[in-house]
């Protein structure tokens, strides 16, 4: 028997024996079951994204911060999860108008024959929620307080980003009924995460030290093992975080789709290492990943509609980018640790613009004019306007009432210390201010 009908048969069965005293399940029953095992497994994947955000920004960072930069990232998954049910979920997909949803808060669906439980379409979308957050911890890590930023982030998981979502996704969303794509969420969610982000790290500032008389003081991570692996468990991720988005386990589009997304991460590590050769004269291993990251970012507005030929450029295109956005961002003083601005930002900002280019049926490369590119170009900008305003009035309100930065004394010993009171590597925490 070959894998495919046994894997079938083995489905078939997991019914129970119901279906021996029920009558036999419809080619409909069999599909929606199908449809809703992929969304439940390529929410897994999903999920599992949030372990390679924290280790890829604890390796990116240094040792004495490792504690605090895992308890944000996990307080935020678990913080998601919950108030993403209770309200995320009904701004983002409830009925309302082209700009908010007003229903299904706290939600419990009632189960509809011939459908996809809600419930597995919510499971899935709750870990794109937690992404967008996630972005925002690495951009202000190292010298932010513990609780403004949990706060931060559960304005973000609750309320910024589902109303974003429901522009984009929702049936009567503005962005949606204009015709704007965006598959699975270069704008949507990479680039709402990426607003507030940057204006985090602005209100911030940088880290002490960073930038001493005028110069850029490198303040390398401690571990690019932990990189690696971070970064490695992001791209896995990605093949549940963009076929995912097709909502179907139909295998044409979901191959097509998991082809586009690993060609483009592997152009654009190739083309952010050529750049740091040419610019240093060596490759840097974690540029590399960045330039993987930022391939994958800006796919994912298109991977269901491009090429892989399209894919391919698009990825170039972001791992120059990404290379070229944090020696910019250091050049004008903005502090990202980990670089999460240039990946996110800015490759969110050009996978979806390049949409409007490689789109196989309404890409200006293929005969369709420059309608989409103006559509695309207009749900950028309005995204933008509206993540930098949110963004800065969140970060502002809390500011005034709790206080953003640590004390100086505090960042120089290490928030593991100043704000858990523990160490990762408490027998090799030698040197204050240095790991």
């Amino acid at each position: 028997m070959r894998p495919i009908s046994f894997a079938l048969a083995l489905l078939l069965l997991s019914a129970g024996s119901s279906w021996a005293q029920e009558a036999a399940p419809t080619l409909l029953d069999i599909k929606v079951r199908v449809d809703t095992i992929w969304i439940l497994l390529a929410g897994m994947l999903v999920f599992m994204m949030n372990l390679g955000f924290a280790l890829l920004e604890a390796g990116l960072c240094r040792a004495k911060n490792v504690v605090n930069i895992l308890s944000k990232n996990v307080l935020i998954l678990a913080m998601t999860s919950i108030s993403y049910w209770m309200i995320g979920w009904g701004l983002m997909y409830g009925h309302g108008n082209s700009f908010a949803g007003f229903s299904d808060f706290f939600l419990s669906p009632a189960a509809e024959p011939g459908k996809i439980p809600q419930y597995a379409i919510f499971f899935f979308q709750m870990g794109f929620a937690a992404t967008s957050a996630s972005i925002v911890s690495g951009a202000v890590a190292e010298r932010v307080k513990y609780t403004s930023f949990l706060l931060f982030g559960l304005l973000m998981v609750a309320i910024i980003y589902p109303l974003c979502g429901h522009w984009v996704w929702a049936a009567d969303g503005w962005l949606n009924k204009l015709g704007f794509l965006d598959f699975a969420g270069s704008t949507a969610v990479h680039s709402v995460g990426g607003w507030a982000a940057l204006t985090g790290a602005i209100i911030l500032g940088p880290r002490n030290g960073k930038f001493v008389g005028g110069v850029m003081k490198p303040m390398p991570g401690h571990n690019q093992a932990l990189t690696a692996l971070g970064a490695m468990i992001l791209w896995f991720g990605w093949f549940g975080f963009n076929p995912g988005s097709q909502l179907a386990a139909d295998p044409g589009p979901i191959a097509s789709i998991i082809v586009a997304t690993n060609i483009a991460g592997a152009a654009g590590v190739i083309a952010a290492s050529a750049v740091t050769f040419f610019l240093l004269g060596k490759p840097d291993l974690s540029m590399a990943f960045n330039g993987g990251l930022a391939g994958l970012v800006a796919v994912t507005a298109g991977c269901n509609a491009v090429s892989p030929f399209g894919a391919v450029l698009i990825g170039i295109m972001a791992g120059v980018l990404v290379a070229a956005g944090v020696i910019f961002f250091d050049k004008i003083h903005v502090d990202d640790p980990i670089g999460a601005i240039s990946v996110h930002l800015l490759n969110g900002v050009w996978g979806t613009l390049a949409v409007g280019f490689f789109h196989m049926e309404k890409g200006l490369f293929y005969g369709g004019g420059f309608h989409q590119i103006f559509v695309q170009l207009a749900g950028v900008v309005a995204v933008a306007i509206y993540g930098l305003a949110i963004s800065v009035a969140a970060w502002k309100a809390i500011n005034a009432v709790m206080g953003l930065r640590v004390l100086a004394e505090e960042e120089f010993d290490g928030l593991d210390l100043g704000e858990h009171g523990m160490e990762a590597y408490p027998e090799f925490m030698k040197t204050r201010g240095m790991m």
